[in-house]
C-alpha cells in the first residue's frame, strides 16, 4: 500500500520543481505521477471515484427536482453548471492581486480556466467544458467546496 504522506511529498516535489511526470519503482511498488493543466494525475486505481467525474453538468431543467427536492429557479433554465470535481478550497484568482479567472459576463470556452481548487496543498485548475458567458458565480473566494458543488452557471 502506498503511503499517502510520501505521495503528498512527491506531489509537492513535482510542483516545486515544475515536473510534469515522475516515475518511481522498487521491488514492491511502482508509482507514476503526471501533472497536466488540471493538476496532478493519479493512476486510475488510486483515484477516488468522484475525481473521475465530468466537471460540467447541465443545470436542472424546469420541472426537474434540484438538490434539496425543490424545483430549480426558472432564471437558471438553460444554464449549464460548472461543478467542483473535488473537495477543497475555491480560489477565483491565482493570487490575491490578480483579477479573477472568470466573473459574471466573462466569455469561456472548453479548456478555459475558471478557478482553482486547492486540495492537500495542490492547486488544481478547474476548466470549463462548455462555451458561453458566465451568468452567475455561486461561491466566494476562499469558500470550502464539495465534490459536485456548482461553482458557476454558464449561458451556452
Amino acid at each position: 500500500m502506498i503511503d499517502m504522506k510520501k505521495l503528498a511529498e512527491l506531489v509537492q516535489l513535482m510542483t516545486d520543481n515544475g515536473l510534469t511526470e515522475l516515475e518511481l519503482r522498487d521491488e514492491n511498488e511502482a508509482v507514476v505521477l503526471k501533472r497536466g493543466q488540471s493538476g496532478v494525475q493519479l493512476p486510475p486505481h488510486l483515484m477516488a471515484p468522484q475525481m473521475m467525474m465530468p466537471m460540467a453538468m447541465p443545470a436542472s431543467a424546469p420541472g426537474q427536482a434540484a438538490a434539496g427536492g425543490t424545483s430549480a429557479p426558472s432564471s437558471d433554465a438553460g444554464l449549464v453548471a460548472i461543478e467542483s470535481p473535488m473537495v477543497g478550497t475555491f480560489y477565483s484568482a491565482s493570487n490575491p492581486d490578480s483579477p479573477p479567472f472568470a466573473k459574471v459576463g466573462s466569455q469561456v470556452g472548453p479548456g478555459s480556466v475558471v478557478c482553482l481548487v486547492e486540495a492537500m496543498k495542490v492547486f488544481n485548475e478547474i476548466k470549463s467544458e462548455v462555451s458561453g458567458t458566465i451568468e452567475r458565480v455561486l461561491v466566494k473566494n476562499g469558500d470550502a467546496v464539495e465534490f459536485g458543488q456548482k461553482l458557476f452557471l454558464v449561458k451556452p
